[in-house]
């Protein structure tokens, strides 16, 4: 599998995981049991048009952009978060519909003069998933990079709205998961390079702890009652890793993202990132890629960014 389809598939994988959580998002897991997704959805918890993405995607796709034009500059990154908040730029249909607190106190402090770099919120009760949903782009731009350099992108990346050491440390696990995909190796064989990577630069941590669900190569063996799906980033790595590890196609990995209820769209958006490196851009269904909106924008917007990525 090429690079291109590997990238390609991890933005559109996020997508489409996001815009299948957007219209059941915060309901229960007996509720998605009793009527599990299958496919996209119209109106819904926010009442948008099936294939309609979250601030998840709007993000994402903000860095995909400031990537592609600025090369790797948080405060472009920034400065593109807040005009999505005020303008709607990048969100699906112009709106928007959703924001986390810690990324809405960020992109205030922005709006007020202070740097991107220092605007996250860095206490530990600001540990939501609302750096690790929006990442991706970031892994990718950065794959060539040396280890030391990689992880210090992602965690300054993160720092724009989510300043503490484990949202940090997360986004950088997420990373060498992502890195390890795109040479081809299996999930699982992705999961113990990703392991040994992280051991060796946070295992001195004092927040290493909170890893531990994510540090055993039986993660695939916890049973679906033991996966936590709300909006803690420790919980959405480790459920999007369980996703991706219990199942065999991108349609499997992310509808049991999607169904295993409350913070849907952005369990199914980290998720979809991971499923859509490994199977490709080919293996996610035709007529879930067809009701994304603004699909010649997104077109665009991927060839400007992959052809970057294939130039240097």
């Amino acid at each position: 599998m090429n690079s291109t389809s590997r990238i390609l598939g991890g933005l559109y994988g996020s997508l489409v995981g996001d815009a299948l959580g957007v219209p059941v998002e915060f309901s229960s897991r007996s509720a998605r049991k009793a009527d599990p997704v299958t496919g996209m959805r119209a109106r819904g918890m926010h009442c948008q048009p099936a294939g309609t993405w979250s601030d998840d995607g709007s993000l994402l796709l903000c860095s995909v952009e400031s990537l592609a034009e600025k090369g790797f500059d948080p405060q472009d990154m920034g400065e593109r978060f807040l005009k999505w908040f005020d303008l709607g730029h990048w969100g699906a249909h112009g709106l928007v519909f959703d924001i986390g607190n810690a990324t809405r106190t960020a992109l205030d402090r922005i709006s007020l003069g202070t740097p991107a770099e220092e605007a996250g919120c860095k206490d530990q009760y600001s540990n939501g998933n609302g750096s690790i949903m929006r990442i991706l782009p970031v892994v990718l731009d950065g794959l060539h990079l040396d280890e030391e350099n990689f992880s210090s992108r992602l965690e300054r990346a993160s720092a724009i709205t989510h300043a503490h050491a484990r949202s940090k440390m997360a986004c950088v696990f997420y990373g060498m998961m992502v890195r390890a995909l795109t040479a081809g190796l299996s999930p699982q064989d992705a999961l113990s390079q990703a392991q040994a990577c992280f051991a060796g630069r946070y295992e001195r941590s004092s927040e290493f702890s909170h890893f531990a669900h994510v540090m055993k190569d039986t993660i695939v063996e916890v049973p679906e009652h033991k996966i936590e799906s709300g909006g803690y980033v420790i919980d959405t790595l480790t459920a999007s890793l369980w996703c991706l590890l219990t199942t065999n196609s991108f349609s499997a990995c992310v509808l049991k993202a999607v169904n295993l209820g409350d913070d849907t769209d952005t369990t199914g958006c980290v998720a979809g990132g991971l499923a859509g490196v490994f199977y490709g851009a080919e293996a996610i269904p035709a007529e879930w890629m067809a009701v994304l909106p603004r699909q010649n924008d997104l077109n665009l917007l991927f060839q400007t960014f992959t052809g970057k990525k294939l130039d240097g």
